[in-house]
């Protein structure tokens, strides 16, 4: 596992980039940069045993959650999802919906 500080470069591309891919690069979390053409979604699909961050980079869209909750989302906006949660990300917007996602491993032991 490295304990190393990783840079890296996020490029233009209309298409899905893998950011962190886990271990042995990180101690468990996983990202990546994600690109939803309008009218598409990224797919309905659950957190497990993971907390997910998003941040939004740009366009605009619903966070659907379960299938009771959404939720409007979009550039300069941040979201938490707990663990064993189902959602999906959807542009409902006219441009791109563009944003970075990073998964971890969920403990419930509190560190400081």
């Amino acid at each position: 596992m490295s304990e190393k500080v990783i840079i890296i470069e996020l490029n233009d591309k209309a298409e899905y980039q893998r950011i962190l891919e886990g271990q042995p690069q990180t101690f468990g979390m996983r990202s990546g940069r994600v690109y939803i053409q309008p009218g598409q979604s990224c797919g309905r699909h659950s957190t497990k045993h993971h907390e997910e961050l998003l941040v939004f980079l740009s366009g605009r869209g619903m966070l659907l959650i379960d299938e009771q909750d959404s939720f409007q989302i979009g550039q300069g906006k941040v979201c938490y999802i707990p663990p064993n949660t189902v959602h999906d990300v959807k542009n409902n917007g006219t441009e791109p919906l563009i944003y970075i996602y990073c998964v971890a491993p969920a403990n419930s032991e509190s560190g400081e």
